[in-house]
């Protein structure tokens, strides 16, 4: 387990001191977009619309078996070969390099820093843009205020998908439990859609999904009531309230606890490729989101951040192990 912590620490630490270097991707890709290219093609030679719903679920479970295994194959050869080729400090830093390609703690910051930007500069024609980058909705269809909810939804169910939920399985299994975790949430992101064509092929990545992400999201909840000084039993009691009535069995934690903690509604009715899905209110105050609750929707963010990798330290370097 003190190894595991120690490589959750390195990789979260270089994550978000460096993010992934462009000229990197730019050459050899990024380890989602590997998974993703590999998920495309079993999709493309597996999903038939002509076949049964039954053989449709059965392909589908496959795909994801397959993608899971091509992720963790390799992160457990990493894994044991790490430190037996790059002996001490050498290897924590080979396999901290390694697991900080699987978390998105800096991105995320920047992908939403964005929207506040764009908006700033290019008014609600630049956030729709820029929105458009880090959620699934119509942009079109999105005032000011639903650009910067979109925005701040975004942020807060990604900071359970893209930090805790990581950190969490790497914490029990390590350099694999990680890679597993990262290929199950692309797959679902891929094909765990409720609709014609993968309501049926992408059932096993979509509960699978749901699955990993039951701990992380409640604890991601917490760590933003804990961020949020003064509102913590608020924020705990509004998640507590509302996350049971969002249509996902995860995302309403952290999105009730971001209203809370900020005084917005989130989530709500919106539209996804010209379909109005209808979906519970997250909070209790304004639904007229401004860029200054985006300001600090992100400044939350960063103090839950730097308390996870406090809680993340104290447990490598003061809690005997």
């Amino acid at each position: 387990m003190r190894d595991h912590l120690t490589l959750l620490a390195a990789g979260l630490i270089l994550e978000a001191a460096f993010g992934y270097p462009a000229p990197l991707y730019r050459r050899i890709g990024h380890p989602v977009t590997w998974i993703g290219a590999l998920i495309a093609a079993l999709e493309h030679r597996l999903n038939r619309a002509t076949l049964a719903p039954a053989w449709r679920r059965a392909l589908g479970a496959l795909t994801l078996a397959l993608v899971l295994l091509a992720a963790v194959l390799p992160a457990l050869a990493l894994a044991g070969l790490g430190h037996r080729l790059f002996p001490g400090i050498m290897g924590d830093l080979v396999l901290g390099l390694a697991a900080s390609t699987l978390f998105a703690a800096r991105s995320l910051h920047q992908h939403v820093g964005a929207v506040a930007a764009a908006l700033a500069r290019g008014g609600i024609a630049g956030g729709r843009a820029a929105v458009a980058h880090i959620v699934g909705r119509d942009p079109e269809t999105l005032d000011e205020a639903g650009v910067i909810r979109a925005a701040i939804e975004s942020l807060a169910e990604n900071f359970s998908d893209a930090v805790i939920a990581p950190s969490f399985w790497c914490v029990l299994f390590g350099l694999p439990g990680l890679a597993l975790y990262k290929a199950a949430n692309t797959a679902d992101s891929m094909i765990g859609h409720r609709n014609a064509r993968f309501a049926d092929f992408g059932f096993a990545a979509a509960r699978f999904d749901d699955l990993l992400n039951l701990p992380a999201a409640r604890l991601a909840a917490l760590l933003l009531a804990l961020a949020a000084p003064g509102r913590a039993l608020a924020v705990l009691r509004a998640a507590l309230r509302d996350a049971r009535h969002h249509r996902s069995p995860n995302a309403g934690w952290p999105e009730a606890a971001m209203a809370e903690a900020l005084g917005l509604r989130l989530a709500g009715p919106r539209v996804y490729g010209g379909e109005r899905v209808l979906d519970a209110w997250m909070g209790e105050g304004r639904a007229a989101a401004t860029a200054q609750d985006l300001a600090h929707a992100l400044a939350l963010y960063r103090r839950a951040l730097a308390l996870t990798l406090a809680l993340v330290l104290f447990f490598v370097f003061i809690v005997p192990g």
